[in-house]
């Protein structure tokens, strides 16, 4: 089974019209191929990309997935990061960033693969916490691919905090 009879709305048809076979137009019905090819594969990615980034390269750019909660006295962030140990991942704190890095490693030889969707490489994330952190008090767990760090803010921080009314707009 060829790959293209995976995708349901070719099968049963050709990629092209009998007029604009290879034997007829040669190489250029190759370059014509090559293009749609590429193009398929820009807009989805587009639709399936986080940030709508194209290129596989760049996804790492929005992994892992994050969620950041912040209270007056911490802030907490909490990373997806499936498949990995602890020793698979480095947590760093410098001028006000968060970092979050390591390398997804490939259990298959690239010859045995047909199809992935899985993102492998180095990755490294960079979040913005702020300089009012108290760096002694930083805690990281790591437990079923979920790494969490929680940054306690310094005494400073937590009375600079001041709440600001919001007023009604008024009619003129």
């Amino acid at each position: 089974m060829a790959i293209r009879d995976l995708i349901p709305w070719t099968r049963g048809r050709e990629f092209m019209p009998d007029f604009w076979r290879e034997e007829r137009f040669g190489p250029f019905a190759r370059l014509q191929r090559e293009m749609d090819r590429m193009m398929d594969e820009v807009w989805r990615s587009l639709q399936t990309a986080p940030l709508g980034l194209a290129r596989p390269e760049f996804v790492s750019a929005a992994w892992p997935r994050v969620e950041v909660a912040e209270s007056g006295k911490e802030v907490t962030v909490t990373a997806e990061i499936p498949g990995m140990e602890e020793k698979d991942v480095e947590v760093m704190l410098r001028d006000g960033n968060l970092i979050i890095r390591g390398e997804v490693k490939s259990e298959v030889e690239d010859k045995e693969r047909q199809w992935s969707e899985r993102f492998f490489g180095r990755f490294e994330r960079q979040i913005p916490v702020g300089m009012d952190i108290d760096e002694e008090k930083v805690e990281a767990t790591f437990k079923n691919g979920l790494l969490k760090i929680v940054l306690p803010k310094t005494e400073q921080a937590q009375e600079r905090a001041k709440r600001i009314e919001i007023n009604a707009p008024t009619k003129h």
